[in-house]
């Protein structure tokens, strides 16, 4: 649906003024405080315009956009038209923003088709497509894992010849421009390959890679570039893994305390980003670490982090990482301070609960961990009669906790805590046929 004339503006208001600020638009599926992008742009610096779902909504500050258009969806087809009435009637736009990451490439290629400047199809489709991604990587001699992107024709024989490039089994099989683990499969027999390619189906297989499995601790290096270095970045080892929780499994993280490993995966994250040549924007690195010590690339998004990272960088370092974000996306330079960042100390860690099986699923019951884990000070728990539908991801999930304590090693007990002592119970809920 297109709501336009139902909100305060309108798509078809004349032309500003020539010394009007620089419009800026924004594509949004935000519903939290991270869609309130006026605050990214204070001062009346520039002039927004969204194009957003119904959902993200309640954040946009719609009495001070020139515009405000509900569509049903934000594929590239959809948007355009919108696009291009706003810039018509209050343009030129100056800059495109899209944050998530299922919105970069749809950004990009509004860009194109409307003449305006910034990252371009080819530069985020590095970022996007995780085959192109490691190719760049591999130009610069750094370790990645070894790979093989599928067509309809793949098979098991095939992929364990040999003559693939592939290291045999255990493999992943992982979609090329996927985010979160979603879709992804480890596979340890030839049995298990050849099920999982059936399973994904000859039309869909082109979009999917195979990829060597690397053994060791996963690892996550959060921050912002500016000027071809970091302006901020932490470094944390995840709980679990992203594919764990697709399985059911809890998923947690943990900030480094400083010191040499710190200092060597940051030093290896920025030997990444050159790679990729990013040298201003967000980015949240994902990497294996060996038990030989040797840090593997694994993938990178042109983003802030998912899940718990926002908000516990927020509340420990005081950065907005989706509004510097935003402002390194157009060109703007950063608004927290980068000596005071450094200056920062802190330890914390996040956790999250996938969404109680089977599915559909109703909550009956939820105990809080506020005062019974010491180390969680914030948690965003289900209501008692919600329905989960598998949909939740990390945002609306079995639970969601915020901890932060006096060291590493301290947080990541009360992670194991925490999961130890969380109570989730469920029933099976009907679901009405054709609702």
């Amino acid at each position: 649906m297109s709501n336009t004339a139902s909100l305060p503006a309108s798509e078809h208001e004349p032309e500003p003024e020539s010394d009007s600020p620089p419009l800026l638009l924004v594509i949004n599926r935000y519903d939290d405080e991270f869609g309130e992008y006026h605050r990214f742009v204070p001062d009346g610096t520039h002039r927004l315009a969204y194009l957003t779902t119904e959902d993200g909504l309640p954040p946009l500050d719609r009495d001070t956009a020139v515009a405000t258009v509900v569509v049903p969806d934000l594929r590239y087809a959809t948007l355009l038209p919108h696009a291009r009435r706003i810039a018509e009637a209050h343009g030129p736009l100056a800059g495109i923003v899209g944050v998530s990451e299922f919105d970069l490439l749809t950004a990009a290629e509004l860009r194109n088709a409307l003449g305006v400047p910034g990252w371009s199809t080819d530069y985020v489709t590095r970022f996007r497509d995780k085959t192109v991604m490691k190719r760049w990587i591999g130009y610069a001699g750094i370790r990645a894992p070894r790979y093989l992107g599928l067509t309809d024709a793949a098979t098991a024989a095939a992929l364990l010849a040999p003559d693939a490039g592939l290291p045999g089994l255990p493999l992943i099989l992982k979609p090329r421009d996927g985010a979160a683990s979603k879709g992804v499969r480890l596979v340890r027999s030839e049995e298990e390959l050849a099920a999982a390619l059936g399973d994904i189906g000859p039309e869909a297989l082109h979009g999917y890679e195979a990829e060597e499995y690397v053994e060791g601790r996963i690892h996550h290096v959060d921050g912002i570039r500016s000027g071809g270095r970091f302006h901020f970045a932490t470094v944390s080892e995840y709980v679990n893994t992203c594919l764990d929780f697709n399985g059911g499994t809890p998923l947690g993280s943990v900030l480094l305390d400083r010191g040499p490993l710190h200092e060597q995966l940051t030093g290896f994250a920025a030997d990444c980003l050159d790679a990729l040549e990013l040298w201003d924007g967000p980015f949240h690195l994902e990497l294996i670490l060996t038990e030989t010590g040797e840090p593997v690339f694994l993938e990178v998004g042109l983003r802030p982090g998912g899940a718990g990272v926002p908000f516990l960088h927020r509340d420990l370092f005081g950065i907005d990482l989706y509004c510097e974000a935003v402002r390194t996306t157009i060109g703007l330079p950063p608004l927290t301070d980068e000596a005071e960042l450094r200056g920062i100390e802190a330890s914390g860690g996040w956790l999250v609960f996938p969404e109680p099986r089977p599915l559909p699923a109703r909550v009956t019951a939820r105990d809080s961990l506020v005062g019974v884990v010491p180390e969680v000070y914030a948690e965003a728990l289900p209501e008692v009669g919600h329905v989960f539908d598998g949909d939740g991801g990390y945002d609306h999930a079995g639970g969601r906790f915020l901890l932060r304590g006096t060291g590493q090693a301290a947080v990541r007990r009360a992670v194991q805590e925490a999961i130890v002592r969380y109570r989730l119970v469920a029933e099976p809920a009907a679901v009405e046929v054709g609702a």
